[in-house]
């Protein structure tokens, strides 16, 4: 058994390893996980001794298989809880996230398989973000960022890499939803404001930091 906080720094370095390359920064760590440097050394540590990930000297650290299988077990069950929330509950999918933090620590397999089950096996949480399978596959994505496309290309809207509620609302009141199809209008030259058109009708302003943190399937 692993104490929460092991579980919450297994699925930072996991998120890290998807995003910087495998070998992960303990300064990296330290900004995600909002503490210091020398705290995150001594929890990698502690978690070195537990075989959960390994240390490259001026490199940094990676998962090893058995800190990656924990990972994905606990990223599985946060995202099948955000489900759970969002469709059989009510929650807007901008109220999930620190509730299934609480709700992905419950250790139970067959709870995890049960509750897969009765969702009907869903492929993706209410962000977009794809779900493990039960043996810890993780589907990989083809989605791009909204930023990467030129003017006249399109893409459906799939997800966010951007998982803030101040974030989500925005989108809500801005109208786009996923399953959208963004298609790009314009790109302003001088400061990257991005005009599109929402599934061929509704228009849209919106900045390249938004534009930035949109995934899109072409």
């Amino acid at each position: 058994m692993h104490s929460f906080t092991e579980e919450n720094y297994l699925k930072a370095i996991y998120k890290l390893q998807e995003t910087n390359g495998e070998v992960v920064a303990t300064s990296a760590l330290a900004q995600v996980m909002g503490v210091h440097a020398p705290s995150v050394t001594d929890m990698l540590k502690r978690m070195a001794g537990k075989k959960l990930v390994t240390y490259q000297k001026s490199k940094g650290f990676k998962l090893t298989e058995k800190g990656k299988q924990v990972a994905v077990g606990i990223i599985r069950n946060h995202r099948l809880w955000e489900v759970f929330l969002v469709d059989k509950l009510g929650y807007k999918w901008d109220e999930v996230h620190d509730l299934a933090e609480q709700l992905e620590h419950i250790h139970s397999e067959d709870l995890t398989n049960k509750l897969d089950k009765f969702l009907g096996f869903p492929k993706a949480d209410p962000h977009g973000d794809p779900i493990p399978d039960a043996n810890g596959v993780l589907p990989k994505s083809k989605a791009v960022l909204l930023s990467s496309l030129k003017v006249g290309e399109q893409g459906t809207f799939t997800g966010v890499t951007d998982h803030t509620p101040a974030f989500l609302n925005y989108l809500d009141k801005a109208g786009i939803s996923l399953g959208n199809t963004l298609k790009v209008k314009a790109i302003e030259e001088f400061d990257q404001t991005y005009t599109i058109q929402l599934n061929d009708k509704k228009g849209a302003v919106i900045s390249h930091k938004v534009a930035n943190s949109l995934l899109v399937n072409k």
